[in-house]
Parts: structure tokens; sequence; C-alpha cells
């Protein structure tokens, strides 16, 4: 019988397979970090289908919600599908499809205006525009550095990720601001938002700074994150147009259960709902 056992060569193979996947550099990130978590639970040992689901159960014991562990388990089954390990894969927990959002996690114009009002009091130009063009066109935070100059003098950007490539239309006042911008940086070409050593931003720096400048904008930080700004351009370009279709189009979705998970509405929103069915006499 085989032995399953994790050495950090493995997990340095797996690395690299991810990045021939051409997946992302966040879910490349996240993967390593959940296979190296279960690695360091298992202390050596070698692994049997009994541990995986064991490790699902330990999880579930340090009150993980179980959309994050079933996140994980994806990481660890992936790793073993790698390698080749089919016998110890372990099933995902059932979840039932979400139907609302919590409110905590909403982010509401209301709530985006204070932000950029905040940066801009400040003196965080680059992220106040930064915001404005993630919330403007929907992209993700790994495509920041398609906004380029050249993306804002066609009104467009062409963005390759995930094995496939689409447009974003910019809007016309998006790219007078990026160029207006771009000029006063000195930036004649190339990535726009840029550190002070002229390296393009990484997630963790704009999550950094975005947490930092929710306190002083008096929002709760647990709405605060780029990707809830994705998730407010898809809420309100959905309430303009009703295609969902078109919407995951513009996402790059290739499910449009995915789009539909962005257009979730909050609890609060479900209940006033329910309320007006006036079904309770």
């Amino acid at each position: 019988m085989n032995e399953y056992l994790m050495t950090q060569r493995d997990i340095t193979a797996f690395a690299r397979y991810l990045h021939t996947e051409e997946r992302s550099a966040g879910t490349i990130e996240k993967y390593l970090r959940d296979v190296r978590a279960f690695a360091c639970w298992m202390e050596g040992r070698a692994v049997v289908k009994e541990d995986a689901a064991l490790w699902k159960a330990h999880l579930l014991g340090l009150g993980y919600a179980p959309v994050t562990i079933n996140s994980m388990l994806a990481a660890v089954n992936s790793f073993f599908r790698f390698k080749g390990w089919e016998g110890v894969r372990v099933k995902f927990l059932k979840v039932q499809r979400r139907m609302f959002r919590e409110a905590g996690r909403e982010l509401s114009r209301d709530d985006y205006g204070r932000l950029l009002d905040t940066a801009r009091k400040r003196g965080q130009e680059r992220l106040a525009l930064l915001m404005e063009a993630i919330c403007g066109t929907g992209v993700r935070v790994s495509e920041v550095r398609y906004l380029t100059v050249e993306a804002a003098l066609e009104g467009r950007a062409e963005v390759a990720l995930k094995g496939k490539i689409r447009v974003i239309l910019l809007p016309e006042k998006l790219c007078r601001k990026l160029l207006k911008y771009a000029k006063k940086q000195k930036i004649a070409s190339g990535e726009i938002f840029l550190t002070g050593s002229g390296k393009g931003l990484s997630r963790r720096q704009i999550w950094a700074e975005m947490k930092r400048l929710c306190n002083h904008a008096g929002v709760e930080p647990s709405k605060v994150f780029p990707h809830n700004l994705r998730h407010l351009f898809a809420a309100t370009f959905y309430r303009a147009c009703r295609d969902i279709a078109h919407l995951a189009d513009v996402l790059g979705h290739s499910s449009m259960e995915t789009t539909r998970i962005y257009l979730l509405a909050t609890g609060t929103e479900q209940r006033e709902q329910l309320d007006r069915l006036g079904l309770i006499c």
C-alpha cells in the first residue's frame, strides 16, 4: 500500500502546477495556505481518507463557517488530485444555497460615498481613484493592473485572466480622471496604480489601505474590502439593466449562478418583502 506523505517538495510542485493552470495569484496564495494548514495538522503522518474527514470535523469544531471549510477542502482536494491520491479526497459539507446576504457585510452607496469623501479629505487621491475604478467598472482587484494609460486613452481595457480574455469598457468620466492622475504622477504609459517605488499595487496593499480608511470614514470594517466594490457595481448595474446574462459577461463569469450570488438581497430587504405580502393578519 502506498504511503501518502505530504512533503514541502510536493507543495512547491503543487504551486508550480497552479501557475501553469493560470490560477489567479489570490487563488494560489489561498490554496497553498490551506494545504500547508492541513499538512501542519497532519504532523508528518501519512494521509489516509479518515484523516481528511477528521480535519473537516476539526475545522467545524474550531467554529469555521461551512462555506469557509468547503473552500479549504477544495484546496486540499485539488492537492490530492494533483498527486493522484483520489482515494483520500474528502466530501464537502452540504450547505443550503444562501437566500440573502448578511447586512453586516453589505456595502451601501452611502458607505461607498463616505469612503471616497474621507479618502479625498485625507489626501489619499490614489486610493479614492482606485476605489472608483473598481466600483465603476466591476473589475476584480487582480485586474487593476490592466487599467493602464493606454486603456484610459482607448476607453477600454483588455483583460487576460483565468485563461480568458474579455474587454472592459471604461466610463468616459473615469478615463478623464485616470489620465489626469497619470499626468500628475508623470506616468506616461503602462499601469496607473503604482507604489512609490513604481511597482503595481498588490491585492494585500489595496486591502490594507481600505481597512485603514474605514475607521476614519465611520464604515464597519466587515463591509470594507475590494471585492465588495465589485458587488456594489454588480447590484447597481443589474438594477439599471435587469439583464443577468449581460451582467455575467461584464463581470467575466462563466456561470450565471455565480452572478446570482452577487445579486442576493440583504436579510433586511428580504424581511421587508415578506412584510409587504400581507399574509400575517
